[in-house]
């Protein structure tokens, strides 16, 4: 869906570059000379520069060099790196305007690139295949992708050829992973305290408990103000998809599963997914769900939690909603009608192939690739993905213990951790694996508060053994995966928003199969197994 826009970026900037328009700002995107430098060890006795674009926060130096973790960097290997930065919001149409117009930098950094735009860059030579480089020049990548073997399988597209640096975060395996369920459900157990309630344990007894929430004033302020249940109808961590897991297979953002005998199923096209919306239009004949779920965006369903007003909300971390506190607990799945409980794994993990490429321009391939290489050694693969130590202009994200080398989080002190990571960390290529816990870093605090929750309240009643893995799909497959999934994912969202509304989803849903078949579904479905059983092979 990203490449959709990405398209359109760089049809818009053949139209702008014709028109004599340019993204430089006067100054030149184009590649460093050549340095003619072999058997690169740093640091280097001459310094020399190499021009990368990037992206970063709006809360980050425009200068990305004025990043404590860059200027370690300069020092240590003694290439100063000529920034081309925009802001995240900008970012990707200056990309795509300096790839139209051939004016390429010897790479791109953070570059957020989707499978289809490098199979596509790649194809018009625009970017470089990068598997010999990593072979020859990059020992901290190949210790990594050794230590990990699914990752070089990842990061390998159809043809054979790697054009991309990954970024890898492990938190957490398997079910534990802390990836494996985004839309936590968070209830109001002050709520629940004051009515005499217990934790709802079964779907019926979410319901009377959703009642009590409406109907017996539980903030005690006389006023028929609570809202019993809410979210933001669309994909993602504040759905309410952790419901559908009592009904069947569930539902995920991705309306993925693949079940313990390897079969891809479409979630949505499954009837545990048809008693599942049944369910929930019970709750909204009841008026027990925030009318404005179906249209409300993050800052409207932000106040309201603020505010206190919800009895059961769904977000990933409840404290940027409704704080770190006792007010709110995490409910666990529930037992459906027919005693069925399952929590629905999501196919997340800590992975994205696209977030570094080398352009063809590049002079310098073996020092670029010894500089990439450095962002894979395990200290500075920690500071990139959360920012570093020993800044004495503002708070730190660690401390480093002198003794053990280690980097050990400091607390935060009410600082937002996001908040604080924009400021500080580079993003970019890097791999932090599980086996850097207690040796490199420690975890941060609000990520192993999750993860214990995660391995208590979650994984007892996950039902799935696996997850859809990240398949590299050819050029063909993902113009066909995505011009599905454009129509088909979208028809999926209305009509279960129409039919919580209006109950009808019994009476459509012969209809609804069909059109999904109409749509697309069984070819998507053959792409998506085909991609499986290659990749488990």
């Amino acid at each position: 869906m990203k490449n959709v826009k990405k398209v359109m970026a760089a049809s818009l900037a053949t139209i702008l570059l014709v028109s004599g328009c340019s993204n430089s700002g006067g100054k030149s995107e184009t590649a460093s000379k050549e340095y003619k430098l072999k058997d690169v060890s740093f640091p280097l006795k001459e310094k020399v520069t190499l021009n990368f674009m990037t992206q970063s926060s709006p809360l980050a130096p425009a200068d990305p060099n004025k990043k404590l973790v860059f200027k370690r960097l300069e020092e240590q290997t003694g290439v100063h790196i000529k920034w081309k930065n925009y802001t995240w919001d900008t970012f990707a149409e200056k990309r795509n305007l300096a790839m139209a117009s051939g004016s390429l930098p010897d790479a791109i950094f953070d570059a957020a690139y989707s499978d289809y735009d490098l199979l596509k860059l790649a194809k018009d030579g625009a970017i470089i295949p990068v598997e010999d480089l990593i072979e020859k020049h990059m020992p901290n990548l190949k210790k990594v992708l050794e230590a990990a073997p699914e990752y070089k399988g990842m990061i390998t597209a159809p043809d054979g050829h790697i054009y991309s640096f990954p970024w890898i975060e492990e938190l957490g395996s398997g079910k534990e992973s802390i990836h494996s369920v985004d839309d936590f459900p968070w209830i109001n157990v002050e709520w629940l305290n004051k009515l005499g309630l217990k934790m709802p344990t079964t779907t019926e007894e979410l319901k009377q408990v959703l009642i009590a929430f409406k109907t017996k004033d539980p903030n005690g302020n006389g006023k028929a103000d609570e809202i019993p249940m809410s979210f933001i109808n669309k994909t993602g961590g504040e759905d309410l998809a952790f419901l559908f897991g009592s009904f069947g297979l569930g539902e995920n953002w991705d309306h993925t599963v693949v079940t313990n005998d390897g079969k891809v199923t479409f979630t949505s096209s499954d009837n545990g997914y048809k008693e599942g919306i049944k369910f929930i239009n019970e709750l909204f004949k009841e008026g027990l769900i925030d009318v404005e779920s179906f249209e409300q965006d993050w800052n409207t369903y932000l106040a309201k939690g603020k505010d206190n007003r919800y009895g059961l909300y769904f977000t990933w971390d409840k404290s940027n909603i409704t704080g770190m506190n006792d007010k709110y607990d995490l409910m666990p799945a529930l037992a459906g009608p027919n005693g069925h409980k399952n929590v629905t794994r999501t196919n997340g993990m800590g992975f994205d192939r696209g977030k570094m490429v080398i352009t063809s321009e590049n002079k310098n391939l073996e020092l670029t690739a010894k500089w990439i290489d450095q962002l894979y050694e395990p200290h500075q693969s920690v500071q990139n993905n959360w920012g570093t130590y020993g800044d004495e202009k503002q708070q730190n994200i660690f401390e480093l213990d002198e003794a053990t080398g280690m980097l050990k989080h400091l607390p935060l002190n009410g600082t937002s951790p996001w908040e604080l990571r924009q400021k500080t960390f580079v993003a970019g290529p890097l791999a932090l694996l599980d086996e850097y816990y207690g040796k490199v870093t420690t975890k941060p605090d609000d990520a192993a508060w999750r993860l214990d929750l995660m391995k208590k309240v979650m994984v007892p009643d996950m039902q799935a053994e696996n997850i859809y893995p990240k398949v590299f799909f050819s050029k063909d497959e993902l113009d066909r995966l995505s011009a599905i999934e454009t129509d088909m994912f979208a028809y999926v969202l209305r009509k279960r928003a129409e039919w919580i509304q209006n109950g009808k989803v019994e009476k459509e849903w012969d209809a609804y199969l069909k059109e999904l078949d109409r749509l697309g579904l069984q070819d998507w479905l053959k792409i998506k197994q085909s991609g499986y059983d290659k990749f488990t092979k």
